[in-house]
């Protein structure tokens, strides 16, 4: 961290020329500034924010740092304690619980609109992106995996044309992956994920739409059935 507080907005990382916050709005600056030290690990779940030090940190006012943080907050990714201040939220068993049921109806939805609508073009989207996974998995590459994961379940999410949707997810999706991101793999449950996606591809192949919503909503983001995966990845220190 540096010593000297920056000069102006355009702050820049110890010994380096790289902007700390770019030409957006301060807001958005500081929260994409606090999106990534938490993704990284630098904001640790539970540890509490020092303003003062955040704000000569970045060479701004507490205003957004404070409009920053509350945006956050209805992400649900920091929390406020009354007299004492902000606090980066810890992932609970029972928060990931929830997100699952969510995430689960919604994209579950997803696939029974947008599975009618899907083509060749589209569906060899998703098989090209689920191989690019098995690929990632035996190259131990995670951010790969994570990336084609991603543009997998965008296929159908994006074919909904329904931007709110997307926003949730989104937001929900941060909530479990990335605070902070675990770049390791559980390759047993990361090889299955990927037999799901061929599972659900080959229903939707089929026209068996409604069928590959549900398999879609309780296999593939069913808590229960994930379970044993999510309390070995979340809970252990090495997955692996």
């Amino acid at each position: 961290m540096p010593t000297k507080r920056p000069t102006s907005a355009t702050a820049t990382r110890s010994g380096s020329e790289t902007p700390l916050l770019q030409t957006r709005s301060l807001r958005e600056q500081v929260y994409e500034f606090l999106r990534t030290e938490m993704n990284t690990g630098g904001l640790r779940p539970g540890s509490f924010l020092d303003l003062n030090a955040l704000s000569e940190r970045l060479g701004v006012s507490r205003t957004p740092l404070r409009d920053a943080l509350l945006q956050l907050e209805v992400g649900g990714l920091v929390e406020i304690l009354p007299r004492r201040g902000f606090r980066v939220k810890p992932l609970t068993m029972d928060e990931i619980r929830n997100i699952y049921q969510i995430v689960g109806a919604l994209e579950s939805a997803a696939v029974a609109t947008t599975g009618p609508k899907l083509g060749k073009q589209d569906l060899a989207k998703m098989k090209a992106a689920n191989k690019a996974m098995l690929q990632a998995i035996k190259a131990e590459d995670y951010e790969l995996y994570y990336s084609y994961n991603t543009a997998f379940h965008q296929v159908f999410i994006d074919g909904c044309d329904n931007p709110q949707m997307v926003t949730l997810l989104q937001s929900l999706k941060h909530r479990l992956y990335d605070w902070p991101m675990r770049k390791v793999f559980l390759k047993a449950w990361e090889e299955r994920s990927v037999k799901e996606h061929t599972h659900l591809v080959t229903l939707l192949e089929a026209g068996r739409f409604d069928e590959a919503a549900a398999f879609h909503r309780d296999v593939h983001w069913s808590f229960e059935t994930q379970e044993s995966f999510i309390r070995i990845y979340y809970l252990s220190d090495s997955p692996e």
